[in-house]
């Protein structure tokens, strides 16, 4: 800490000391002083801003312990607003009750809106509508790093996509220009790992609409009722953030041909595909919503998804020819260190009947083929050896995610 002014001795003795030493005296009590009032300010401004600190938590303490000795709201739904005041339904216990509102809340309020009353009854305020997490969660938030680019041998399926989906929503005036209304979505269903779950991404990273993914697995449900809630709910995520496009992979999980079968659990399926059919084709306009569905089994979906104004287009993603098989060697070789001797042409002659999957398979496993021999150049006797690897291999069950890369 800085001298006080009593620990500064004076150079000059009071009476004998000249008038220049009692001035240099002074000018020294003068820069203690100064000194200490600098350092007694920063202890302030210190103090201040713990007081601060301490003040905020205060607040909070006192904020915290004010909601904690609140009486809790209870939710209740808006049946009717009448002269009289507004009829209520609390969540429950179904009893109805007439409460009073004030008129700038009355303006706000509207039939079937979900509503905090206190325990008179009155309404507290307004509630977002109620939407099930999990449909929230469906929404792709970062666009897939998968482009037209990275598919290979489906020029025809691609463009019909991209007409169906992309066009209507990039220049829906050419639409309206020629009198017709968009197709509404687009089917693609064949072998497993032909390519559709990519063509799906690859709209996902094109289109600025909101994309929405799910799996048909994902609305088959325990309970009656919840599997079609939740596809109400996903669709009325889709309206929140028009323009919209809703993936579903997997579709013949809820919308395969109905049958007389008399177990709950199919009774349940029924009751969801029935939903996705009335989402679909309903009374409600779908708006901005287009759909793209996905299936290896289309010999075992319902007819009524089937017909036009649910999906206007059914489009076969088959198997590629020997062009789309050297053009998928192509694209999945991009990043790979590979020796002049490999001819991506033999190797599409090589691989018939092979699908976008097996490709990609081939393509790794030649590499991991190199990686065994220290190699960092990959052979065109490491493709061969990886093809007659993969091609005995039994995979009945190909995932379509990894058709491409």
């Amino acid at each position: 800490m800085t001298d006080t002014v009593d620990d500064v001795d004076l150079p000059y003795e009071e009476e004998a000391a000249s008038q220049q030493e009692k001035i240099e005296a002074l000018q020294e009590r003068l820069e203690v002083l100064e000194g200490q009032n600098e350092e007694m300010r920063d202890k302030l401004l210190d103090a201040n801003a713990e007081n601060n600190k301490y003040q905020q938590k205060l607040e909070r303490l006192t904020h915290e312990n004010k909601k904690l000795k609140q009486s809790p709201l209870f939710v209740a739904t808006v049946q009717e607003l009448t002269e009289d005041g507004v009829v209520i339904k609390q969540h429950g216990n179904n009893q109805e009750a007439l409460t009073e509102v004030t008129d700038e809340m009355r303006e706000e309020l509207e039939p079937d809106d979900r509503v905090a009353v206190n325990n008179s009854l009155s309404v507290v305020k307004k509630l977002e509508k109620e939407t099930d997490v999990r449909a929230r969660v469906m929404q792709v938030e970062h666009s897939p790093d998968v482009t037209y680019e990275d598919i290979g041998g489906l020029d025809e399926q691609m463009n019909e996509v991209r007409e169906t989906v992309e066009m209507p929503l990039k220049s829906p005036e050419m639409f309206t220009k020629v009198g017709i209304q968009p197709p509404s979505g687009v089917l693609l269903h064949g072998p497993p790992g032909t390519g559709k779950t990519m063509l799906a991404k690859a709209v996902a990273n094109q289109t600025d609409a909101t994309f929405i993914k799910m799996a048909g697995s994902e609305l088959v449900h325990k309970f009656i009722g919840e599997g079609a809630k939740l596809v109400r709910d996903l669709f009325e995520v889709a309206r929140e953030n028009e323009p919209a496009v809703i993936f579903i992979d997997e579709i013949d999980a809820i919308a395969s041909k109905r049958t007389d079968s008399k177990t709950s659990g199919d009774a349940e399926v029924q009751r969801t595909m029935m939903q996705l059919l009335a989402e679909m084709d309903g009374f409600d306009e779908r708006g901005e919503i287009r759909i793209i569905a996905a299936t290896n089994r289309f010999d075992m979906l319902d007819p009524a998804i089937l017909r036009p104004g649910r999906f206007d287009r059914l489009i076969e993603v088959p198997k590629p020819e020997i062009e789309g098989r050297e053009l998928i060697f192509k694209i999945h070789t991009r990043d790979m260190n590979v020796a002049d001797d490999v001819d991506f042409g033999e190797l599409a002659e090589l691989t018939e009947g092979a699908s976008g999957a097996d490709v990609k398979a081939v393509c790794t496993e030649a590499g991991m083929f190199a990686i065994r021999e220290d190699r960092t150049e990959i052979r065109m006797a490491d493709f061969e050896a990886a093809w007659e690897k993969t091609s005995q291999a039994e995979e009945p069950d190909a995932d379509d995610s990894l058709a491409f890369a």
